[in-house]
C-alpha cells in the first residue's frame, strides 16, 4: 500500500462497532467458556485427521488471542505426540498477537517438534504465505530461533520480538468497511534450534509453501450480518480450496435462540442477527465451490443436536439467586450484545439510558444465569482414508 493510500484511509471517518471494541472483546472473552468449549469442540475432530507427508499441518483462520488454538495444541499433543507439528496463524491485529505469543513458551515445552507460525495476510493469501500481485515486494519474512529448552528461555526470547512485530503489523482501516488492512504482508516462523535438522522439511521457506493443510480452524471467520454469497466467496472458498488429501475444516459460528438474544431483543424486539444456519452456508459453499471445479470436497450433514453446542457466562450461583450485582448484569449485558453485534450508535443510547439493566436482569432472574449457542459444520476433502 502506497503513502498516498495509507493517508486516505486514515482520513476516513468511519463510525467505531461494537463488534471491534477491544475491551468489550476482553471481558467477553474473560467472563464465558466460549473459547475453551470451542476449542473442545474442534478437538473432536482430531480423530478423523490424518498426518500430511512430513507434519502434522493445522491451519487457523483467526487465531486472535490464541484462547482457542492454545487449548486445541494441547489436545494435540496427547492425540498426536512426537510428531512435527506445521501450525500457522492468520491474525491481523498486533494486541491479539501478542497475547497469542505469550501462550506459545510452554506449547514449545510440552512439543518441541513445533513450528509455528503467524502472519497478517488475507484468506486466499494466508494459507500459502504469499501475497497477491504488487504486495509479494513488500513481504517481511521474520525467522525466531529459539535457543534453550525451558519455558522461561523461549518466553523471553519471544519478548523480545515485539518491538519488531508494531511494525510488522501495522494497519490502516478500509474507507469502505472499516476492516483493519494491513499496511504490509508480514509472516513471522518460530521453531526450537536444537529440532532444526528434524523440522527442516516442515520449516516454511519464503515463497515455497505448499499452503495446504490436514485441519483448518474457522472460528467466527465472518460477520453474522454478511450476506451467505459474501461469506462464502470471502472465507469458505479460499480455506477449503486449503484442504489437503483427507483434510477437514471445522467452522463455528453463533447460532443464536439462546437467553443472550433474549437480553437483546429486550430492547429491539425484532433484532434478528444470526438469519444464515449452516444449511444454507453449505449449500453456497457447494455451488461455489462445485462451480471452481473443487469436486474432491465432501459436506458431511450434521443434526442440530450434534452441530449446536452450549457455552455459559461465568457466574457464581450467589450472584444470580441473591443478589445480581452490577458486575454481572455488566457481563452479561456485554456478553450479549457483543455476541449479537451490536453496533456502536446502539450500544450507547442503551448504556447512557440504562434501559439494558432491566432487560439484562430479566433474563438472569428468569434463566439463573446466561447461555449462548454455537453451531458448527465441517467441510472435509476426500482422497485420503481418515484416521
Amino acid at each position: 500500500m502506497t503513502e498516498n493510500a495509507a493517508a486516505e484511509v486514515h482520513s476516513a471517518r468511519l463510525p467505531t462497532r461494537f463488534f471491534d471494541n477491544r475491551a468489550s472483546y476482553l471481558m467477553f472473552t474473560i467472563a464465558t467458556t466460549e473459547k475453551p468449549v470451542v476449542a473442545a469442540r474442534i478437538g473432536e475432530e482430531l480423530a478423523h485427521v490424518g498426518l500430511g507427508e512430513h507434519a502434522l499441518r493445522i491451519f487457523d483462520a483467526g487465531m486472535g488471542d490464541a484462547s482457542v488454538l492454545a487449548p486445541l495444541m494441547r489436545q494435540m499433543h496427547r492425540v498426536f505426540p512426537h510428531i512435527p507439528w506445521l501450525v500457522v496463524g492468520k491474525e491481523i491485529s498486533i494486541e491479539d498477537v501478542r497475547l497469542a505469543l505469550d501462550r506459545l513458551p510452554d506449547r514449545f515445552a510440552e512439543h518441541p517438534e513445533l513450528v509455528f507460525v503467524v502472519t497478517n495476510m488475507y484468506y486466499p493469501e494466508a494459507p500459502s504465505l504469499s501475497p497477491a500481485g504488487q504486495n509479494e515486494s513488500e513481504l517481511i519474512w521474520r525467522e525466531a530461533v529459539l535457543e534453550g529448552s525451558t519455558t522461561d528461555d523461549f518466553g523471553r526470547q519471544i519478548h523480545g520480538l515485539f518491538s519488531d512485530l508494531v511494525h510488522d503489523w501495522e494497519v490502516v482501516a478500509s474507507p469502505k468497511t472499516g476492516n483493519p488492512l494491513y499496511v504490509r504482508p508480514s509472516v513471522l516462523v518460530l521453531y526450537r534450534k536444537d529440532r532444526q535438522f528434524l523440522l527442516n522439511s516442515v520449516i516454511p521457506k519464503r515463497g515455497d509453501v505448499e499452503g495446504t493443510y490436514d485441519l483448518i480452524v474457522a472460528s467466527q471467520p465472518y460477520r453474522a450480518r454478511t450476506t451467505v454469497e459474501r461469506k462464502v466467496r470471502i472465507a469458505l472458498v479460499p480455506l477449503a480450496r486449503a484442504l489437503a488429501p483427507g483434510g477437514r475444516m471445522v467452522v463455528v459460528h453463533s447460532h443464536g435462540n439462546d437467553p443472550g438474544l433474549e437480553i437483546i431483543r429486550g430492547l429491539w424486539p425484532d433484532e434478528d442477527p444470526f438469519q444464515v444456519g449452516r444449511a444454507e452456508l453449505v449449500a453456497e459453499a457447494r455451488r461455489q465451490l462445485d462451480a471452481a471445479s473443487d469436486g474432491d470436497l465432501a459436506y458431511p450433514q450434521q443434526s442440530d443436536q450434534e452441530a449446536i453446542f452450549r457455552y455459559d457466562l461465568h457466574a457464581m450461583p450467589s450472584e444470580v439467586t441473591e443478589h445480581i450485582g452490577t458486575g454481572l448484569t455488566l457481563a452479561a449485558w456485554n456478553a450479549a450484545a457483543y455476541v449479537a453485534q451490536i453496533d456502536e450508535n446502539r450500544l450507547s443510547a442503551a448504556l447512557s439510558s440504562g434501559a439494558y439493566v432491566e432487560a439484562t436482569q430479566s433474563v438472569l432472574h428468569r434463566y439463573g444465569g446466561v447461555w449462548f449457542n454455537d453451531e458448527a459444520y465441517v467441510i472435509a476433502r476426500t482422497g485420503a482414508e481418515e484416521g
